[in-house]
Order: structure tokens, then sequence, then C-alpha cells
């Protein structure tokens, strides 16, 4: 499984951004032990007159860890990163499996 997440930036904020998924969140979410791997990419070919788009994706060996994750988890992740940015991100999750 994969738990994707497709975010929107603002410029303003993005080195900072980019700065802190790397170096914080992702490392955090990892250290649940619930994921097996993540990455971060930049998509492209978008509209960033408003911002870069984003997608951060966990992956996980099936939904009962995903599910832990969500209930245990995810609510003070989230908090963590709108302590930090405010609005300036808007963030669109969804849930793959690799067929």
């Amino acid at each position: 499984m994969i738990y994707n997440v497709t975010l929107k930036v603002e410029n303003e904020i993005t080195d900072a951004w980019v700065k802190w998924m790397k170096t914080e969140h992702m490392p955090d979410v990892m250290s649940t032990g619930l994921f097996t791997d993540c990455r971060l990419c930049r998509l492209l070919e978008q509209d960033e007159m408003e911002g870069m788009t984003y997608v951060a994706q966990y992956f996980c060996e099936g939904m009962k860890q995903y599910n832990t994750y969500i209930d245990e988890h995810a609510q003070g992740m989230r908090e963590k990163g709108f302590k930090l940015f405010g609005g300036k991100f808007v963030a669109f999750r969804t849930i793959m499996e690799i067929v």
C-alpha cells in the first residue's frame, strides 16, 4: 500500500517546507515503524503561479499499518505542520494499492 499525500505549497515557504519535510516530518513518520519506505517528489508541468505541487509517498505492508498510523499518529503529525506553516499549503490524501 502507498499512503499518498499531494500538497500545494505556497512559493514563499517552499524552501523551508521542503527542508522540514526531509529532515523532520518524513523521518518522524518513518519512526512510527509503520512504513517501510518513503519518498518526496515534485510534480512537473504544473501551474506554479500559486505554489509548487509535491507528493509525499509512504509505503506500508497493508491497511492495518495504515489505519494504525491514521488512528494513533496522523493528527499530531498534521498539527505540527500547521503550527509551522499555517494555511500556506493544502494537502489531499489518498491510499493506493500496488497491483
